[in-house]
């Protein structure tokens, strides 16, 4: 039922065919039956059907965020632009801001709206380029890079994958992830992404990628191939309708209380805050 590339097929046919002449004992057998099993679990040619509503993003936006209005505003440009094209590929949203303004909830409700399946991973203290492009097959123990296992999580090839926190990367004698990552956000060059397990071309270029960082200490390369999106802190009448909103129904609720049994006056709010 898949429909993998010719050079992927290829691959599959030529494992097969070692396959079965190999003897279970052996140790190829565990290296090349775990090779097959990776290759065919994922999503080739599966996706899930985009939904470009615009009212109805709009009405899952004001849900589940109060305020932002020039944020939401460039998220419904976005897809209105994907409704004319047919597609949203091609473009990379950079959420900045500090901690706690809303930027992750931002990213899954876009995925809501949309009506992807959403993925979220942190790339924080990320050291190893091998966490993005997988590891040689050749190693003990190798398995495929972050954003594979993520396809094979959601079983199709056209997610909103987050990633989370781009400005905390590391580096080290290991590799350079935010140079693994220039080949996965570059629009001209994901549709024939390569995995170093897989070595395969896998197109990525279907996949919605949403970045997230406090501060744009992001390397140039990286940040060249995004569209940064600031989301800044909050006024305080802003902050005290996301309290009676959001936050004291659901302090409320964690603490195992009515709301009869406590009330929140704004000279109350105004003070926390």
């Amino acid at each position: 039922d898949l429909s993998l590339n010719p050079e992927a097929q290829q691959a599959v046919d030529e494992e097969l065919e070692k396959f079965q002449v190999l003897e279970p004992l052996s140790p190829e057998y565990a290296v090349t039956r775990n090779y097959l099993d990776w290759l065919t679990i994922l999503p080739w040619g599966k996706q899930s059907q985009d939904n470009y509503g615009l009212k109805r993003a709009r009405e899952i936006l004001d849900r589940d965020h109060y305020g932002l209005e020039d944020v939401k505003t460039r998220l419904l440009e976005f897809l209105a632009v994907g409704k004319i094209k047919g597609d949203i590929a091609g473009s990379i949203l950079c959420l900045v801001g500090p901690p706690g303004v809303g930027k992750t909830s931002v990213g899954m409700s876009m995925a809501k709206a949309l009506g992807r399946k959403f993925f979220r991973f942190s790339l924080g203290g990320m050291r190893d380029e091998a966490e993005i492009k997988g590891h040689r097959r050749t190693y003990v123990g190798a398995m495929p890079g972050k954003l594979i296992q993520a396809l094979k999580r959601v079983e199709v090839n056209n997610p909103v994958i987050m990633l989370d926190e781009i400005d905390k990367l590391g580096n080290s004698y290991q590799g350079d992830p935010a140079s693994a990552l220039l080949e996965v956000l570059d629009p001209e060059q994901n549709h024939n992404f390569r995995d170093h397990y897989l070595n395969v071309p896998y197109d990525l270029s279907d996949v919605m990628f949403i970045c997230t960082a406090n501060t744009l200490n992001i390397p140039p390369a990286l940040l060249d191939r995004m569209e940064v999106i600031r989301i800044a802190g909050y006024t305080e009448d802003e902050k005290i309708e996301i309290a009676k909103q959001f936050l004291v129904p659901k302090q409320i609720s964690n603490n195992g209380l009515k709301k009869n049994e406590i009330t929140f006056t704004k000279s109350n709010i105004s003070s926390i805050i």
